[in-house]
């Protein structure tokens, strides 16, 4: 799971389904009749708790790991972030007619007004976040790229550092050695390696062209493109795996 792929909608959901978890705490009805007075909360009854309130946080938890998963998973055909998205939007549904339909003497307590208010908000960013770019935007910033290694120092070894060192002149330019008394000429610029983040969710399709993603890069996470291909810029994930990322529009170079 990679939790910088997580945006801002996200990060709304998970707000919203706290405070809905909080407000299943609170008085949900209380009752006052001829100095008798009484109130309980949304777990006094299971299927008001269990049901209600916590059919929205686990819907908000279905929608936060599906974002999480390298790849979307689907239960009986549907995407999990849609069910999750779903459960939202019942609990919201549920609460608000528990709200209309207060019985008479009767008052709504705390806990049922923060809830609506709470599942309003969640379903309403698990709706809209995959259609509003704002909240499309990266929640947990992606880090930056290590920095340049100094004068005579080792390079790095591992993944991220591709290529043999190179002899160098001052400045950190390639050095190229010519023959005695031949000229010199500019040698045509070749494509060096680069880190790059997306600023949305991109999928990342096979090298033989298929139409089928073979992951998806996720805002906030570093990759490593390897060169430019005839298909689009060829990227390299974090576990190995090799792609074309036919859309670098808008891309952060590192």
């Amino acid at each position: 799971m990679n939790i910088r792929s997580l945006t801002r909608g996200d990060g709304v959901v998970i707000g919203a389904a706290v405070l809905l978890f909080i407000a299943s705490f609170l008085t949900y009805y209380s009752v006052s009749v001829s100095g008798y007075s009484d109130s309980q909360n949304a777990w006094d009854s299971l299927g008001t708790g269990l049901g209600t309130y916590m059919g929205g946080v686990i819907g908000a938890a279905l929608v936060v790991v599906n974002r999480c998963l390298p790849q979307q998973r689907k239960v009986a055909g549907l995407d999990v972030g849609v069910v999750g998205t779903g459960f939202a939007v019942l609990s919201a549904w549920t609460l608000f007619w528990s709200l209309v339909d207060v019985p008479d003497n009767i008052d709504a307590g705390s806990g049922l007004i923060l809830g609506l208010i709470a599942a309003l908000v969640l379903a309403a960013a698990a709706i809209t976040t995959p259609l509003v770019p704002t909240l499309q935007t990266a929640l947990i910033p992606a880090p930056k790229p290590a920095a340049p290694q100094p004068y005579g120092a080792q390079p790095p070894s591992g993944y991220g550092y591709p290529g043999a060192p190179q002899p160098t002149t001052f400045g950190g330019q390639p050095q190229q050695v010519q023959p005695f008394g031949q000229q010199s000429s500019t040698p045509a610029p070749a494509f060096s390696p680069f880190w790059f983040a997306v600023p949305v969710p991109r999928p990342l399709f096979a090298e033989d062209g298929s139409a089928t993603p073979i992951a998806e890069l996720a805002p906030g996470t570093w990759y490593l493109a390897i060169e430019q291909g005839g298909q689009g810029l060829i990227a390299q994930t974090q576990d190995g795996r090799r792609g074309v990322l036919r859309d670098a529009s808008g891309i952060q170079r590192g």
